[in-house]
């Protein structure tokens, strides 16, 4: 009977921690970190401002937690590693049409990209790392690509990996804004094919 009780215990736990992360990260995308506070994102939940410091005793623990939790999705979902190669940078072309369905994400990572430039934002060792490690992995994408033949003459890897991220965030910006009629998917494979010998 009481393991039963600590198994229902630890899904209503699990439960109002997604319950939080997911008002977190409405919360985030609408008003940036520094705009939220954590008694917003309690009763978006549906809690008490106590019952949200149980399991976050912090905001910057439960930006943290939301951060982590996308990136622990978008992992298994897309993963893009740098020795799957064509493949790693076909989940980005699948990242980019995953998130026209995904505002709310979308916008999060924008607004908290844009505020942690800061050093002495808790987000900006995060995005710094993010966006390194990126680099890092579709680098060594394409020149697995390179080495297979699949990359154009005069491409370079290092360069090619920067203008992909860049062209994902800024194709981003403008579908929030608005500004972009054509999915983002479609220019995004657009872009990758440009680089390669053959069609993803």
């Amino acid at each position: 009977m009481d393991s039963e009780r600590d198994g229902d215990g630890y899904r209503k736990g699990r439960d109002t921690r997604a319950q939080i992360l997911e008002a977190a990260m409405r919360q985030f995308a609408v008003s940036g970190y520094r705009g939220s506070s954590l008694r917003d994102i309690a009763a978006s939940a549906g809690l008490t401002h106590p019952g949200l410091l149980y399991h976050f005793p912090t905001k910057a623990s439960l930006l943290s937690a939301v951060l982590e939790y996308r990136d622990e999705v978008d992992s298994k979902e897309r993963p893009v590693r740098g020795e799957l190669g064509l493949d790693a940078l076909r989940s980005m072309v699948a990242a980019a049409r995953h998130n026209e369905t995904q505002r709310g994400i979308v916008e999060l990572y924008a607004v908290l990209s844009a505020e942690a430039t800061g050093a002495d934002h808790p987000a900006h060792e995060y995005f710094a790392r993010r966006y390194a490690t990126l680099l890092d992995r579709l680098t060594s994408a394409y020149e697995v690509a390179r080495d297979e033949g699949a990359l154009r003459p005069g491409i370079e890897p290092a360069a090619a990996a920067a203008q992909l991220v860049a062209v994902m965030d800024g194709l981003q910006v403008q579908w929030l804004m608005g500004a972009r009629p054509t999915p983002m998917g479609d220019l995004v494979k657009a872009h990758v094919d440009s680089q390669l010998t053959a069609p993803l």
